[in-house]
């Protein structure tokens, strides 16, 4: 990540870009969408194909070399003028060097006739880093999963289907890494037979390593000055597989109907998902609205605590970031939400070896230092120290976000019903309270935090409550001057509303959701230690803890700190199944996993929700639909249900 950084473009005499790392063009100096169009687009037959597509189903698109994003657009037009309207396209790319965002806005500007789709590319152009990063269009019938690294770095990660290739790294002379046998197997593994390919270089070496991976290559007329190019399909085998115990369940409802349970930010961005794909969902609620529990503070914060080790975790929260700040631009501005930035005070000598750590390795985009006087600047008030800025980040109005996320026709909001039973009858999963049935669907999503354990199919499942309390101070004139999240072992924002949101306490043994006393001033000496100067600002001293306002909630979090995401399974059923891996861990089963059928869990956020709910109502909807993962595959697994029965299996661990 360190070395992470935009595209270096030159631009011609024409206005044309080039790549200052590859001494090479972006596109054809005759016409970029006409080469597009002869190549890529009649070249994979892809008006056929959108046309051919049946309601409901999906198109994959993968990319070798994302560059200005001209063959996305030209291909998402196309998709629009030709494909059913209940189709879905899905466009999966990798860029070693993504355009920074200026950059692009001037390359696409060449191509008016793609300007409404340019146009909402730039809108979700937005906090673009390092790894796989997703945006949506077109109310979701459009996606665009973004790799950003190296392509034999990302493409092993990438759990997808691929229908078509579209290979446009830059000329095999000047890149050669991007036409390469490692990239072609990657190629292979991630078809399917009859997946098409097409590319506008016809170098016999090309051509020779792609059909050595299974695909039969033919030279047709280029476009252009160039005589030939290249175009194929794929005959070998499908080999795309997963351990069986992290595998996609292969059942497929014949409704797409879904009840979700519990309408915090996990359940509705779990909702928003699937509903985007034309599922009719049931949003069962136990409270008289959306976001009543630990999704309803008045100011939550995009705070990316990150390891500088390449964990998982790390590589969820900078996806997650992305893909909820992107979410963020559909709200209003100052009163749902803030781009301003959030500080991380280096509050001790071992908080700053740790920034520094973290500063070496992520992207000056995404994270850097600063020291006292630099963060004072930015904040607009006195501080102890320097500290890790993420320019980006900010706060966010939880509520406003779950009302985004749940304001679809295909969502129905069922307040007032808290789900005590979960069965299975007759091919159908029925939530019960008090002997009365609630809601039924042939698909379960379990979004309740900690209260999925009340069932009995989630009963070896380790997740655990962390009480948290929030204090809200009355802004000053003086203390309006804050310009930014602070955050040391607490943190404060800027005020919304009149209002600063300050807190929150961790209390991992109350059970009692009454703000107390003794939390308001714990959160108030975590002021102090914030800034004495905005404390003075607020005139806490004159504060009595006694009529502070504030709320308290439980975060839900498990014993890895990743959130619980996927298809659950029969857990003594799956014990049985697997028992040879307490004996022997490198055993792979050829056992089908004993999936619950239509049962799957989104939870487990801890205090990261904001970051990592919404994404992960992505990868549920990618496992339900057998549509290619937001994340890594690693990723994916790390958040897999399984992992607990797993490590229980292999380890005789409870964690």
């Amino acid at each position: 990540m360190p070395d992470f950084h935009h595209a270096r473009i030159d631009w011609d005499e024409r206005g044309l870009p080039l790549s200052r790392e590859f001494d090479d063009v972006y596109f054809s100096p005759d016409s970029g969408i006409d080469e597009t169009r002869h190549v890529f687009l009649a070249g994979n037959d892809l008006a056929e194909a959108f046309a051919a597509l049946p309601q409901q189903s999906q198109f994959c698109i993968g990319e070798t070399g994302f560059g200005t994003g001209l063959n996305f657009l030209c291909a998402w037009q196309l998709f629009k003028q030709t494909a059913p309207a209940g189709a879905r396209l899905h466009f999966v790319s990798v860029e070693k060097f993504p355009l920074a965002r200026a950059d692009l806005e001037r390359a696409l500007a060449l191509w008016p006739d793609l300007a409404p789709f340019t146009q909402q590319l730039l809108e979700q152009y937005i906090a673009i880093h390092p790894g796989f990063q997703r945006l949506m269009f077109d109310g979701g019938r459009v996606v665009l999963t973004l790799m950003v690294g190296d392509a034999l770095d990302c493409l092993p990660e990438l759990d997808a289907r691929i229908d078509a290739w579209f290979l446009d790294g830059f000329a095999p002379a000047k890149n050669p890494e991007m036409w390469s046998t490692e990239l072609f197997a990657q190629l292979a593994r991630l078809s399917h037979p009859g997946t098409t390919l097409a590319t506008f270089t016809s170098a016999g070496f090309v051509r020779r390593a792609l059909k050595d991976a299974g695909f039969r290559i033919k030279r047709v007329p280029g476009f252009g000055k160039k005589w030939e190019m290249s175009k194929g399909v794929f005959e070998g085998e499908a080999t795309l597989q997963a351990k069986p115990w992290y595998a996609r369940p292969r059942y497929q409802p014949a409704l797409r109907e879904a009840l979700v349970i519990g309408a915090g930010l996990a359940g509705c961005a779990s909702a928003a998902s699937l509903a985007a794909r034309g599922w009719q969902i049931t949003l069962l609620e136990r409270h008289e609205a959306i976001a009543q529990e630990a999704s309803g503070n008045p100011q939550g914060v995009l705070y990316l605590k990150l390891s500088a080790h390449g964990t998982p975790l790390s590589r969820l929260i900078v996806s997650g970031f992305g893909h909820t700040r992107r979410l963020l631009q559909r709200l209003e501005h100052g009163v749902d939400w803030q781009g301003c930035g959030v500080l991380q005070l280096a509050f001790d000598a071992q908080e700053a070896k740790r920034q520094a750590k973290l500063a070496d390795a992520f992207p000056h985009q995404l994270l850097h230092s600063l020291d006292q006087q630099q963060a004072e600047d930015l904040a607009g008030v006195a501080l102890p120290a320097g500290g890790l800025y993420y320019p980006e980040a900010g706060w966010v109005h939880p509520p406003a976000l779950c009302r985004l996320l749940t304001a679809h026709p295909n969502i129905r909001l069922r307040p007032h019903c808290e789900a005590l039973e979960l069965h299975r009858e007759d091919g159908l999963w029925c939530a019960y309270a008090n002997g009365q049935r609630l809601a039924t669907a042939p698909v379960v999503v379990l979004a309740g935090a900690a209260e999925v354990l009340r069932f009995p199919q989630t009963v070896d499942l380790q997740l655990k409550r962390i009480r948290g309390q929030i204090s809200r101070l009355p802004a000053t004139p003086q203390s309006a001057g804050l310009r930014t999240v602070l955050c040391a072992e607490g943190y404060v924002a800027p005020p919304r509303r009149g209002e600063h949101t300050l807190g929150a306490s961790f209390d991992f043994h109350s059970d009692d959701l009454e703000p107390t006393v003794a939390e308001h001033q714990g959160n108030l000496r975590l002021l102090e230690e914030i800034s004495l100067d905005l404390t003075s600002r607020l005139q806490a001293e004159r504060l009595d803890p006694a009529t502070l306002q504030g709320r308290a909630a439980f975060r839900c979090t498990s014993p890895d700190y990743l959130p619980i995401v996927g298809p659950l399974a029969d857990s003594a059923a799956f014990a049985k199944a697997y028992g040879v891996l307490a004996k022997d861990a490198r055993q792979v089963p050829d056992i089908t996993a004993p999936w619950l059928d239509g049962l799957y869990i989104n939870s487990g956020h801890g205090s990261r929700g904001l970051i990592t709910a919404p994404l992960s109502g992505e990868l549920l909807a990618a496992w339900l639909d057998n549509e290619p993962l937001p994340v890594p595959r690693s990723v994916a697994e790390a958040c897999h249900p399984n992992r607990f029965a797993l490590r229980q299996l292999i380890r005789g661990q409870k964690a």
